[in-house]
């Protein structure tokens, strides 16, 4: 994964090309590649690229939504960073009828009259991973590179540990610290034991733009 590109559903391993430059709507993959098991890098500019709306009461909120959402789509967490102008996050399907996109259609629902009079861009980015790029480590180290290390590659701290917006939401195992050695051993262990059986034998259609 480019890390230092905005992740797009066209910016999959295998690109298609029946998006219109013209559409209003940033293209999206068919929706079986957003449910299940899926694994997405998800980007919510804000609209205008306005800041002063982040604060330590809006990050709590965030993450008490990212839970509720979580909750009702059957999804973990590993890795979010919001930042003075956009958000990411990355989730993971465990359950069979997990649907990541019903899931940020929440999300940025009940976000919404925590930001106003600031709003979201009218459309979330995405990056569907494809398999080579859901493999343990190049996973782990996507979420570090990409989400992780945000505040420190824009030089808003000299530590990454330092910005207070980053973190992790895995529903039952709060006050999670996805910089700690110990995290990612046990994200893995806690991912595969969440997963409902027969998840992993889902058949998907030829990969291509809705």
């Amino acid at each position: 994964m480019n890390v230092n590109s905005t992740p797009t559903a066209e910016s999959g391993c295998d690109r298609a090309s029946s998006w219109s430059p013209f559409s209003r709507y940033l293209p999206r993959l068919k929706r079986p590649f957003y449910q299940g098991d899926a694994i997405v890098f998800w980007t919510m500019p804000v609209a205008h690229r306005q800041q002063g709306w982040l604060t330590d009461r809006f990050y709590a909120v965030f993450c008490e939504m990212l839970l509720h959402a979580a909750a009702r789509e059957g999804l973990l967490c590993p890795a979010c960073c919001l930042m003075p102008d956009h958000i990411h996050l990355v989730w993971m399907g465990v359950r069979l009828a997990s649907d990541q996109r019903n899931g940020i259609k929440f999300l940025r629902a009940q976000l919404g009259p925590y930001l106003r009079p600031v709003l979201l861009q009218h459309q979330a980015h995405d990056h569907v991973l494809c398999p080579e790029e859901r493999a343990e480590q190049a996973l782990s180290v996507a979420c570090t590179d990409y989400v992780l290390l945000n505040a420190l590659r824009a030089g808003l701290v000299e530590n990454p540990q330092d910005w207070p917006y980053v973190g992790a939401v895995l529903p039952g195992y709060p006050r999670q610290n996805p910089f700690d050695l110990k995290y990612w051993p046990q994200f893995w262990k806690r991912y595969y034991a969440e997963l409902e059986g027969g998840i992993t034998r889902r058949v998907l259609p030829r990969r291509e733009i809705e």
